[in-house]
């Protein structure tokens, strides 16, 4: 008791009124001031501020005009292939030759391009429509090389035309030469496995591109440079010191437009 009336007594004295109150101790108050900084400097980038997002999707290197699977018209036996894989072929060249019950037949080429792929060989027997051969449709050798991206049918709208895109070439090692500069120059609808198979010439990267249901098919041109051996331009100064290849499958890292962080924190 007698301590509780001390104590009384002192905060009922009017000599303590004066004496300064101290709110808190110097390393108190740096932290406090710390932490506001902190915050002002979050909300200002928060309002201020972007981030950028990027989508990945798979996708290989061709022409823009695609290619084409080439069909034998006749059924019967093949005696002879005519040309040779990667040759360059005007458009009505011969390509294989066929023994058929009215004599032999002559395969040739629809359009001129570049033969790929040859899947018939002497001394099979084929059937009408069976598929013989794949030729890349292309002008000359200087025909520029595009990338074709398969992008998730669901994703398909987020990818703006024009944007930037960084394209790992799965014959280059990126660690060493770095990756391929390109931006989006078409946004296409989702394709279906036969339409892609169609487009590229190949069953097999048909079913490989549209494993995960119906792609959108994004178009993206290279940029190009005198600088560099594959006459492309890449993240390092010189690139790869030979050529780059189209059907060469690659993976494109699309740059999204720019978000701001506060759009993610608003509902």
């Amino acid at each position: 008791m007698q301590f509780r009336q001390q104590a009384l007594s002192k905060l009922q004295s009017p000599e303590q009124l004066d004496l300064p109150v101290r709110f808190a101790r110097p390393q108190g108050l740096l932290v406090l001031s710390i932490t506001v900084a902190v915050m002002a400097a979050a909300c200002f980038w928060a309002v201020t501020g972007t981030v950028a997002t990027t989508l990945s999707a798979p996708g290989i290197l061709t022409h823009a005009k695609g290619s084409y699977i080439l069909q034998s018209p006749v059924a019967g036996q093949i005696t002879e292939v005519l040309a040779e894989e990667g040759e360059s072929l005007a458009a009505d060249a011969p390509l294989l030759k066929v023994r058929t019950a009215q004599g032999n037949q002559v395969v040739r080429t629809i359009d001129a391009g570049r033969l790929t792929t040859v899947t018939a060989t002497i001394g099979a027997v084929v059937t009408t429509g069976a598929d013989v051969a794949s030729v890349e449709r292309v002008d000359g050798t200087d025909d520029p090389l595009v990338v074709m991206l398969y992008v998730p049918g669901n994703k398909g709208a987020a990818v703006p035309v024009g944007a930037s895109v960084d394209l790992t070439v799965q014959s280059v090692p990126s660690q060493q030469y770095g990756v391929l500069r390109g931006r989006v120059a078409a946004v296409g609808r989702p394709r279906t496995q036969q339409q892609i198979t169609r487009f590229l010439g190949d069953g097999q990267l048909g079913e490989q591109f549209s494993r995960q249901g119906r792609p959108v098919a994004v178009l993206v041109e290279l940029d190009r440079s005198a600088a560099t051996e594959s006459g492309y331009r890449w993240s390092s100064a010189q690139g790869p010191p030979y050529a780059i290849e189209s059907m060469t499958l690659a993976t494109g890292s699309v740059h999204l437009a720019d978000r701001r962080p506060i759009d993610w924190l608003l509902p």
